[in-house]
């Protein structure tokens, strides 16, 4: 697989890479800071289909971060609005009826962005097919966390005429598979059109 040419994630075609290492490393922190704080507030609109996971903004914020920062950023960014939250920065969704059960959902988190930040290190992130499929993965890895996880926050009343399994995958999976869907589509298009329009700006040919 070829690499693509020139600053492989947006946020360094935006803003590019300095000859002051200090410099570097205080955008980066900004910028990992600030994916971690948007990704806090998208997390204050919950709602609750079911009483365990609620459906929320995050996971825009999460494929944005990978995509927009690349992987180390990226899960850097995860990493740190899981480190607030731990502290009792308020930056989770309000928990349901059954406390801490999506939590494992945040774990993923950094691993989908991590994810996506590496494949559009390697060209992925200027189209939208790829890029969807880049989210697609890292979507999986975040409910490869998080249902497992869910799966031990059941009660047993939810499993008198229902397996766990069933149960996982109503209020795990189903309930959101609309819903990201269509943040995945609006991230993989937004990006590959935001690369555009900074290569005309900049007057930069069309890369192969």
């Amino acid at each position: 697989m070829q690499q693509a040419k020139g600053p492989t994630a947006l946020v360094d075609q935006l803003i590019p890479r300095s000859d002051t290492a200090l410099t570097n490393a205080v955008i980066d922190a900004v910028l990992i800071v600030g994916f971690a704080a948007l990704t806090g507030l998208s997390a204050k609109v919950a709602v609750y289909l079911n009483p365990a996971v609620p459906i929320t903004g995050q996971t825009f914020a999460v494929l944005l971060s990978g995509a927009v920062l690349g992987s180390k950023r990226g899960a850097a960014s995860m990493l740190v609005y899981l480190g607030m939250g731990i502290a009792g920065v308020p930056v989770f969704a309000p928990d349901g009826a059954i406390p801490h059960a999506s939590r494992g959902y945040l774990i993923g988190f950094a691993v989908a962005a991590f994810i996506v930040g590496w494949l559009v290190e390697r060209g992925w992130g200027r189209n939208p097919l790829k890029l969807a499929l880049a989210m697609l993965l890292g979507e999986v890895a975040i409910y490869g966390f998080g249902m497992p996880w869910l799966a031990f926050y059941i009660p047993e009343s939810e499993l008198v005429e229902r397996s766990r399994l069933a149960v996982v995958y109503d209020w795990g999976l189903e309930d959101f598979i609309i819903g990201d869907t269509i943040k995945l589509i609006m991230a993989a298009v937004g990006v590959p059109l935001a690369w555009e329009a900074i290569r005309r700006l900049k007057g930069e040919e069309q890369p192969e």
